[in-house]
């Protein structure tokens, strides 16, 4: 399966080399793009069978962890050059997962948004973000670099890429 075209678009703004977090990474098709673009990648999530492939490859880590299991979030602070999230959500992790980017570093997050109930799953609001929701999760210790909220081909989604604050830039320069 490829990257969204929500990850490609800022993907291009992480360099070659920088550390990477996927995120309930799944098959990891986002953790793979980041490899090809030559970063390092940690794959994160409960079971890791669909990237079972990657387990011998350069510039790989992967991590089985159940990331739901109550504990607090217990990744690396300033770590991060990039988090990549995509069609998941547990709310007690939205606001700490920042505490893992490094400052600069860019948080690209993708997931299904009240509405979606209408066309299939998830059903359960506790899987669907609120309006505003993201964008309430990363203030005020991050930059908005882009925001969607919206029917996107039979999905309601809402999908955020934000910079960490470094207390510096003004601007963060977007390629692409």
């Amino acid at each position: 399966m490829n990257a969204s075209p929500w990850v490609r678009r800022f993907a291009i703004n992480v360099p070659a080399g920088a550390e990477v977090l996927d995120l309930a990474c799944g098959g990891g098709r986002h953790g793979r793009l980041f490899l090809e673009k030559g970063c390092r990648v940690t794959f994160a999530d409960k079971n890791l069978s669909d990237v079972a492939d990657l387990a011998d490859t350069e510039n790989v880590q992967l991590l089985e962890c159940d990331l739901e299991d109550g504990q607090a979030w217990s990744f690396p602070a300033a770590r991060y050059e990039a988090i990549v999230v995509a069609n998941y959500l547990y709310r007690p992790h939205l606001k700490t997962m920042v505490t893992s980017l490094k400052a600069g570093g860019l948080l690209i997050y993708e997931t299904f948004a009240v509405g979606n109930e209408q066309f299939g799953r998830p059903k359960n609001p506790g899987f669907l973000l609120r309006e505003g929701e993201l964008l309430e999760a990363v203030a005020p210790d991050m930059t908005v670099l882009a925001y969607e909220h919206g029917l996107d081909d039979q999905k309601v989604v809402q999908r955020i890429c934000a910079a960490k604050k470094d207390g510096a830039a003004l601007f963060y320069p977007l390629r692409g």
